[in-house]
């Protein structure tokens, strides 16, 4: 009888460690699959992830450092509407516009059907410095014509500036390029920092540590402030993860890049902060006889 007893209990506990451990197993395996915008759930308690992955359309999908000090979004995205023609965002603290952004690629736009297609503001190319040797500063040959037929339709209009500057001077002279060439007119979106990898070709800025180009576009924003401007910068996840100190950038406008489809995701795979986001490079909007960049901006009720 005694042994029966023993047999008993010994059965019992056996099966209570076993149940045990398999629970153990499930709440570990929830807390590591668990993640919201970024941060880990782990028993309950909110953690920073010591990296997280990003998408880079010429890399595809990477493993990055996360960055603590770096300002993040709030956005849900199970309120991105991307049912119509058109990116469109609503919650109970953002609302959207819808935007553009050209250049002289773009050549003759009929502004008038840009408006009547619902686009709200427009990004233009104010000019660029050439990534060859000499670095020559360009005015963007439509720039003008773009500025009037956009504000004559009635569409919100900010700048931004393609940068290969390769130290501070450089910046201080394209910074005067622009207010120059801004002198009298009306914006009221961003004077944007463009500094872009140049694909399929070496450039002038392939050697800029990380800190050159904080530091350059740090000084960009702080003379467009100075001008009376809101300044800006423009990048995508790569370069705003490993190219520059985002954390330097929490107070300046922030215009990311990221095309859901080119990598096969539904939403930016992004956790920072960023009011403008450039979702496509080949969209197309009525008035504009070419592909066109299309942009949603996230807007604070």
């Amino acid at each position: 009888m005694n042994k029966k007893i023993v047999v008993v209990v010994t059965i019992f506990i056996i099966c209570f460690w076993i149940v045990g451990i398999c629970r153990k197993n499930t709440v570990l395996q929830k807390s590591v699959e668990t993640s919201n915008d970024g941060k880990i759930i782990k028993d309950e308690e909110v953690v920073d992830p010591e990296e997280i992955t990003i998408y880079d359309i010429e890399e595809g999908y990477l493993k990055v450092p996360y960055n603590k000090e770096a300002d993040k979004h709030s956005y849900n995205w199970s309120n991105l509407d991307k049912t119509g023609e058109y990116y469109k965002y609503n919650d109970d603290n953002y609302t959207s516009k819808l935007g553009i952004d050209v250049s002289s690629h773009q050549k003759n736009i009929d502004w008038d059907k840009v408006k009547e297609a619902g686009v709200e503001f427009a990004i233009l190319r104010i000019g660029y410095r050439g990534y060859g040797e000499s670095g020559k500063i360009i005015l963007d040959s439509y720039f003008e014509k773009n500025y009037e037929g956009a504000r004559a339709a009635g569409i919100e209009v900010g700048v931004y500036f393609f940068s290969q500057a390769i130290n501070i001077e450089e910046v201080k002279e394209e910074a005067d390029f622009v207010s120059k060439h801004l002198k009298g007119k009306e914006i009221s979106y961003p004077v944007v920092y463009d500094l872009e990898k140049i694909k399929d070709d070496t450039a002038r800025t392939d050697n800029l540590t990380s800190e050159e180009i904080t530091n350059m576009a740090l000084e960009f924003c702080r003379l467009a402030e100075e001008n009376g401007y809101k300044p800006g910068v423009y990048g995508n996840s790569k370069t705003f993860t490993t190219k520059m100190e985002l954390e330097k950038f929490n107070e300046y406008s922030k215009w990311y890049a990221g095309y859901p489809e080119a990598g096969g995701y539904d939403y930016p795979l992004y956790p920072y902060e960023f009011d403008l986001w450039q979702y496509t490079e080949t969209g197309t909007i009525p008035g504009v006889n070419t592909k066109v960049d299309i942009n949603i901006q996230f807007i604070k009720k």
